[in-house]
C-alpha cells in the first residue's frame, strides 16, 4: 500500500498555494486512491475536506497539511481495511473475463456448473456481506436488554450524574422552591439537599454543558457555577460539596468542565475562554498544556477520556443547534470528527471501548433522543422509540448503569400589555395565554405569525381575528430562520433546512406567491426585512463564520454587509442601521451595530447572556427590548442604545422559560413564547 505521507515533512503550509487541492480528483491522486474511496474516507472518518459555501455541494477543497495529519492518525488502521475489502483477486477477475458466451457454448456443461455455480456463490455471498456493512444488518442496540427504572423524587430533576462506582446519582432540582443539588444512594430511595440555596446566587442550570460531576472516590460533587453576567475572566468556576454535606468550596479556578482519566493521572478541562480551549494537566506536574482551541465563535464542552485514557472525546459546534462529537488524542494531534447529526447534541458518555451513548435533536428539532455510535464505524443509531425525550444523561466507569433524565416540553404563546409612558414601562396586567401550541410569534399590521405543528408538518400559520389558518408548511423542511415581516406588512420571509441545504423563501402575508430567493448560502440565525423591502439581509457562512449578507429580490448577487461574526440582525425603525449578535464568549455575547453601508456604528458596551438573541426595537431606534437575566430564566428589559443602561420592564416566576417574543408597532404589549419541562430521574441497568 502506498503512503501518502511519504513526503517530505513540512513540505506545505496552510494558507500557502501549493497546499490546496481543489478538486474530488485532485484529493483523490495525492491520497493515491481512487475518487470513490476518498469520499468514502471523507463520510465514514471525518477525512478534512471543505466546501464551497456558494457552489454545488460537489465542489470542494483539501489542504495537503490537513490530509497528512488526518492520515497520520490511521494510517494503520485503513491499511489494514485496504487489505481486508480490496478489489477481487486478479486472477478471479481474470476467470470472469475468460468464460465468454461462445467458450461456455464449447465447454463442457459440468465444467461449467463447477466453475459458474462457486463464483456465483462467492459472488453472492460478498454482496450480502457488502449489503449487511452497509445497512449495520447485525446492529443490536447497547440497551437492548437493559432495565429501565424510575427513582423516586419529586420536583423536576435536571443535570443528572452518577458516580463511577455507580452507587450513587446527584442533580439538580427545585424541591425546595429553589435550585439545589441533591445526592441519593442508588436503591435506597432517599435524597438530600447538599446545598440548601447556596446556589440561589449562581447560575448553576446550564444544559449545554455537564453542570455536575463525581470526583474520582465520590467523596465530593462538582458544580458548574457563575456569578454576575458571566462576561468577566473568574465569573465562571467548579466548587465542590461533600457528599455527606459540608460547605462548598472551590475545585477548578476559571474551569467550565472537567473530566478524569481512568487511571488517574491527568485532568482534562476547558476554560471560558474564545474557543472554550481544551487543557490537559498531569497530577505530577504542575502545568497545564492546551491541546485544542476552536476558531471563534465555535465551542468545545463535555470533554470526556475515553476508557483506556487513548482518546478525550467533546462535543464542538456553534449554540444553539449546530454540533458534533469530536475526538483528539492527549497530545492534541490526530482532531477527529465522530458524528454528523449538525444538530443540537450533548452529554457523550461511554459504554466501552467502542460504544459512545449521547442525546441529540433530530433534523427536524425534535427531540433530544438518545443516540449510540461505534466509534470506530461511525453509523449513528437512535435508540429510543418513544415520545419522551431526554435532558441530561450520565454512566457509571464500567457502563454498567446509566443515569438520566427523561422529559417531556411544550411551547405556547402568550401575551402581555405595556404601560405608555416609555421610560417607565412595566407591565399593566398578568401574561394571557393566546395559543396553546406555537413558537416564535411575529407581530403583522392585523395578525399574529407563529411556527406550529401539525402531525409530522412543520408550518407557519397566522391568527387573524380569532381565526388561525395555516399558510405554508413542509413534512420534509424544518425551519431554521424564524419568520420576518416586511414592514409594508404584506410580505415575509423565513429559511428552512431541506436534504442539506439550507434555502431562504419569500412569500405574501396570506401564503400566497411563495418563492425561493436563495438555495446555494449557508444561513444561519434569523432573517430580516431591509428597511426598502428590496432585500433580505441574513447570516451567511463565510470564511468558517456568520457574517450578514444582503440577498436581493431582484437576483442580483449576494452582497456582503458586515465583515465580522454576526448574525440575527434587526434594523432600526429609521434605517440608519443594524442591530446584531456577535459571536458566543463562554456564556455571553456582545450586541453590535452596523450602518446601512456596512461600516461599524458606535454602540455603548453591551453583553448578553446565551439563551436568547432576539432584540427588538422599542418605539423608536434608542431602545430596544432584551431578554436579560440567567441562561434558562430570563425577563423583559429596556436597554438604552445611548447609554447602555437597562431596566426590568416585566418579571415572570421561575416556571416561565421565555425563547422568542415580538412588540407591537406602538409598544403596547409583547407576545412571547414559553417552554414548559416536566423531567423525571430514571436510572438505566445493563447486564454486562
Amino acid at each position: 500500500m502506498d503512503d501518502p505521507q511519504n513526503r517530505p515533512s513540512g513540505a506545505s503550509i496552510r494558507g500557502q498555494p501549493d497546499d490546496r487541492l481543489d478538486s474530488w480528483k485532485k484529493i483523490a491522486s495525492y491520497l493515491k486512491r481512487d475518487v470513490r474511496t476518498v469520499q468514502r474516507w471523507e463520510r465514514r472518518e471525518a477525512m478534512p475536506v471543505h466546501r464551497h459555501q456558494h457552489d454545488k455541494l460537489g465542489s470542494v477543497f483539501a489542504f495537503r497539511s490537513e490530509l497528512d495529519a488526518w492520515w497520520e492518525s490511521r494510517r494503520t488502521r485503513l491499511a489494514q481495511e485496504d487489505a481486508e475489502q480490496g478489489e477481487l483477486p486478479a486472477h478471479i477477475s481474470q476467470t470472469v473475463e475468460d468464460v465468454s458466451f461462445d467458450n461456455a457454448a464449447r465447454a463442457h456443461p459440468n465444467r461449467v456448473v463447477r466453475i459458474g455455480v462457486p463464483l456465483a456463490v462467492v459472488l453472492l455471498v460478498g454482496a450480502l456481506a457488502w449489503i449487511a456493512e452497509e445497512t449495520d444488518y447485525f446492529w443490536r442496540s447497547p440497551l437492548s436488554n437493559a432495565k429501565f427504572t424510575r427513582l423516586d423524587s419529586a420536583g423536576t430533576e435536571q443535570a443528572a450524574t452518577i458516580s463511577r462506582d455507580g452507587k450513587f446519582v446527584a442533580f439538580l432540582a427545585d424541591r425546595d422552591g429553589q435550585s439545589d443539588a441533591w445526592i441519593g444512594e442508588v436503591g435506597s430511595g432517599t435524597f438530600h439537599n447538599l446545598t440548601h440555596g447556596a446556589l440561589r446566587e449562581l447560575a448553576v442550570v446550564n444544559p449545554a454543558l455537564r453542570a455536575l460531576g463525581f470526583s474520582a472516590d465520590a467523596s465530593l460533587v462538582s458544580i458548574w457555577t457563575r456569578r454576575a453576567d458571566g462576561s468577566q475572566t473568574g465569573d465562571v468556576n467548579i466548587l465542590t460539596v461533600p457528599a455527606a454535606g459540608g460547605p462548598m468550596r472551590q475545585y477548578l479556578k476559571e474551569a467550565a468542565e472537567f473530566d478524569w482519566s481512568h487511571d488517574g493521572t491527568r485532568l482534562v478541562y476547558h476554560t471560558t475562554a474564545p474557543g472554550d480551549p481544551l487543557f490537559v494537566r498531569e497530577t505530577s506536574k504542575p502545568d497545564e498544556r492546551r491541546i485544542y482551541v476552536a476558531p471563534t465563535g465555535v465551542h468545545c464542552h463535555f470533554p470526556l477520556w475515553s476508557p483506556n485514557d487513548a482518546f478525550i472525546y467533546f462535543v464542538r459546534g456553534v449554540p444553539p443547534d449546530d454540533w458534533d462529537i469530536w475526538r483528539i488524542q492527549p497530545s492534541g494531534a490526530g482532531l477527529e470528527r465522530i458524528t454528523m447529526h449538525n444538530a443540537r447534541v450533548t452529554y457523550p458518555v461511554m459504554l466501552d471501548q467502542r460504544t459512545l451513548v449521547y442525546l441529540a435533536t433530530d433534523a427536524d428539532g425534535s427531540g433530544p433522543w438518545m443516540y449510540t455510535v461505534d466509534v470506530e464505524r461511525r453509523r449513528p443509531h437512535r435508540i429510543n422509540s418513544g415520545l419522551e425525550g431526554y435532558s441530561s444523561l450520565a454512566a457509571s466507569a464500567d457502563g454498567s448503569r446509566l443515569v438520566t433524565t427523561t422529559s417531556n416540553s411544550r411551547t405556547s404563546v402568550w401575551r402581555t400589555s405595556l404601560t405608555e409612558d416609555r421610560p417607565a414601562a412595566i407591565l399593566t396586567s398578568d401574561p394571557s395565554l393566546v395559543l396553546p401550541n406555537g413558537v416564535a410569534p411575529r407581530l403583522g399590521a392585523d395578525f399574529l405569525l407563529y411556527v406550529s405543528w401539525r402531525g409530522e408538518r412543520q408550518g407557519i400559520w397566522s391568527l387573524t381575528h380569532g381565526t388561525r389558518r395555516e399558510i405554508w408548511s413542509s413534512a420534509r423542511s424544518r425551519i431554521v430562520g424564524e419568520p420576518t415581516v416586511a414592514r409594508d406588512g404584506r410580505h415575509i420571509a423565513f429559511s428552512v433546512e431541506d436534504s442539506g441545504k439550507t434555502l431562504l423563501y419569500i412569500m405574501d402575508y396570506d401564503g400566497s406567491q411563495v418563492r425561493v430567493l436563495a438555495d446555494s448560502l449557508a444561513l444561519r440565525g434569523n432573517p430580516a426585512w431591509a428597511p426598502d423591502g428590496q432585500s433580505v439581509v441574513s447570516a451567511v457562512i463565510r470564511d468558517g463564520e456568520p457574517r450578514l449578507t444582503r440577498i436581493f429580490l431582484n437576483g442580483d448577487s449576494p452582497l456582503p454587509l458586515v465583515s465580522e461574526y454576526s448574525i440575527d440582525p434587526v434594523w432600526s425603525p429609521d434605517g440608519r442601521f443594524v442591530v446584531y449578535s456577535g459571536a458566543d464568549v463562554g456564556t455571553t455575547f456582545p450586541l453590535r451595530a452596523a450602518a446601512a453601508d456596512g461600516r461599524p456604528y458606535p454602540l455603548p458596551s453591551v453583553m448578553l447572556t446565551r439563551g436568547a438573541r432576539r432584540v427588538v426595537f422599542f418605539r423608536d431606534s434608542q431602545t430596544v427590548v432584551i431578554l436579560g437575566g440567567e441562561i434558562v430564566h430570563k425577563n423583559f428589559s429596556l436597554l438604552d442604545l445611548r447609554t447602555g443602561t437597562q431596566h426590568v420592564i416585566a418579571e415572570f416566576p421561575a416556571d416561565f422559560v421565555l425563547r422568542d417574543f415580538d412588540v407591537s408597532a406602538n409598544g403596547s404589549e409583547i407576545v412571547f413564547d414559553r417552554v414548559q419541562v416536566n423531567s423525571d430521574l430514571a436510572l438505566i441497568e445493563r447486564t454486562l
